[in-house]
């Protein structure tokens, strides 16, 4: 999967850039989180165990990234990853309630609700939302008005047209009936919804024209549905133990796997990425570390 050879002179970058910026993110991440007045409980616990929980950050660090391209400031972009997180974090605590998916682990540990009970999983997921939102809101140094359009366009990503919306249908969807373009409306808004928000929050934060919006936008589109194409394949025939979660959650729902199987499923992918590594060629060596991203989702075993 290459193109013009990008593969090969971005090979490493991803994973060289993540282990220089994950130490600032995760500070971010702890540093950010709300004051919680006495008295309520375990709710500032519940956070903490849904952010600073061991994860791969890649919604976060893609931001981060964007903002690199453009040449951003780096609070702009560090605030946007931060609220893209809280916005994963709270997804993640949602999507493991027994009216979900019913789980037992996320990322190599009890899942949330079964440690602080379901009544606080739910206040810690709405708080963590509501901090998202203030963190972008408060940075000074991404100017007011496109503060207001990432708000609008995070906000967007979170709600009926996006991961909400997302989640909802796939609840209701008939396993038997599903179709690949359904699955495809699905998880482009259960997922590629905050990749897409993520990436142009990113660039955003430092002031990105139009036209570097658009290629962003159709890389995170790809590359959030490669993500979860992956995803539903490491579900299906990953080991537990790497991905930190029980497997076969999904197997009552239709899903990539299912539907399309290993293989096609691995075409699928490369398509996918290969046309996200195609949207980056406006912005040449300055995209390494986006492209390099495209082989860890194709190679991610975890």
């Amino acid at each position: 999967m290459t193109v013009g050879g990008r593969e090969a002179r971005s090979e490493g970058a991803f994973e060289r850039f993540a282990s220089a910026s994950r130490p600032v993110l995760e500070a971010a991440l702890a540093e950010s989180l709300p004051p919680i007045p006495p008295g309520s409980g375990s709710l500032s616990q519940a956070m903490e165990y849904a952010v600073l929980s061991p994860g791969k950050r890649i919604r976060p660090l893609v931001a981060m990234a964007a903002g690199e391209i453009v040449r951003a400031k780096p609070g702009g972009p560090l605030s946007v990853a931060v609220a893209v997180e809280y916005v994963h974090a709270a997804s993640l605590v949602l999507d493991d309630l027994p009216s979900m998916d019913d789980a037992a682990r996320r990322r190599g540990r009890a899942a949330l609700h079964l440690v602080f009970g379901v009544a606080i999983a739910e206040l810690a997921s709405v708080t963590l939302l509501s901090r998202a939102f203030e963190t972008i809101a408060r940075e000074s140094t991404i100017t007011p008005a496109l503060r207001a359009r990432i708000l609008g366009e995070l906000a967007g990503a979170v709600g009926a047209g996006g991961c909400c919306g997302g989640q909802a249908e796939d609840l209701a969807a008939d396993s038997m009936k599903v179709t690949l373009e359904d699955l495809e409306g699905i998880h482009s808004r259960k997922t590629g919804a905050l990749f897409v928000a993520a990436v142009r929050g990113g660039a955003l934060a430092g002031g990105a024209g139009e036209s570097a919006l658009e290629a962003l936008t159709l890389y995170g589109r790809n590359l959030g549905l490669a993500f979860q194409i992956t995803d539903d394949l490491l579900d299906w025939e990953g080991d537990p133990k790497k991905l930190g979660k029980d497997i076969h959650r999904d197997a009552h729902r239709a899903n990539f796997a299912t539907v399309l199987g290993a293989d096609s499923c691995r075409a699928l992918v490369a398509e996918l990425l290969d046309t996200a590594l195609a949207a980056l060629a406006p912005f040449g060596r300055r995209s390494a570390v986006l492209a390099d991203v495209t082989r860890f989702v194709r190679d991610r075993r975890s």
